[in-house]
């Protein structure tokens, strides 16, 4: 029966022994193992056997990128005025000994120093600029903690500000101003059209004043091509009538045919004399009418 304990708790010490000595690390892990309390190796993903009662896992890392809520914290800009900010702290153990042997809690100090650095960058700004910014806080966030942190064996890959949260009565006064601010766009804007639609209008009478003034231009110069071009077919129709006429009278007969034209011209205009008076003109000696008939005659000829 003794026989059978011994036995039964040498199984025991063995099998806790294996458990002990045995180790399978995850992949993107890191065990750190130490022999007599000081440090021997670092064991990568995989199995491994450790010597018994001489060596153990002290520290296990994730090799993976963390993220890190970086708490609220009250920070006074530039301008005097306190606000709330938060934000996100991305980071990845690089160096596993030195994240284990470099600083008791990185992700505390990583944190810590996050919160100290924004609190420094806040200081710079006024209260506006905060929120046009952001990239800059967290370039400069992410700058000084990367620097302090590389002896911890860490890598600060980003840092994200989630929120700015000013006093409810500085809200209230960024809303009035952003409704002032848009009241006076909205004016301007309807300045800027109406002032545009003046224009148009100007323009448009200008237009058409120029439109009219052409057409009257153009209208008194065909009235005047007209009349010019009338006048000269009625004088070259009185001069070829003209010269028709002379050359009738040059031919046989020509000269008779004058006077019996002269002649009744001549007695066509004493009857109409008579017809728009009361008096009627008869010459005092009819032979005076073959006078006139030869003056008129004589005269033709001349020309």
């Amino acid at each position: 029966m003794t026989g059978t304990i011994i036995a039964a708790g040498i199984v025991a010490l063995v099998i806790i022994t294996l458990l002990n000595t045995t180790r399978i690390v995850p992949q993107k892990k890191a065990y750190i193992v130490e022999r007599l309390g000081k440090y021997s190796k670092t064991l990568s993903a995989g199995f491994h056997i450790l010597t018994p009662f001489m060596d153990r896992v002290s520290y296990k890392h994730s090799l993976k990128e963390v993220a890190v809520d970086v708490p609220p914290q009250n920070c006074i800009t530039r301008d005097n005025i306190a606000v709330e900010v938060d934000g996100v702290l991305y980071l990845q153990v690089i160096d596993p000994v030195k994240a284990s042997y470099g600083i008791e809690n990185f992700l505390f100090a990583s944190t810590q120093l996050s919160q100290t650095t924004m609190r420094s960058e806040i200081g710079k700004l006024e209260l506006d600029k905060t929120f046009e910014e952001r990239d800059t806080i967290n370039h400069a966030i992410i700058e000084a903690v990367d620097k302090a942190s590389d002896p911890w064996g860490v890598k600060i890959t980003r840092y994200e500000i989630k929120n700015i949260h000013p006093p409810q009565t500085v809200r209230d006064a960024l809303e009035k101003q952003m409704r002032a601010e848009r009241e006076k766009r909205a004016s301007i804007a309807e300045s800027e059209g109406e002032r545009q639609a003046k224009i148009n209008v100007a323009e448009g009478t200008k237009q058409e004043a120029i439109a009219n003034s052409e057409g009257e231009k153009q209208k008194r110069i065909n009235e005047a091509e007209g009349r010019a071009k009338e006048i000269e077919l009625v004088a070259v129709a009185t001069a070829e009538g003209i010269r028709k006429i002379a050359e009738a009278i040059q031919m046989p007969g020509g000269g008779d045919a004058v006077n019996l034209r002269v002649a009744e011209q001549y007695i066509k205009q004493f009857g109409n004399l008579a017809k728009e008076g009361n008096t009627l003109i008869i010459p005092s000696n009819l032979s005076e009418v073959g006078g006139m008939v030869a003056a008129a005659t004589s005269l033709i000829k001349k020309t």
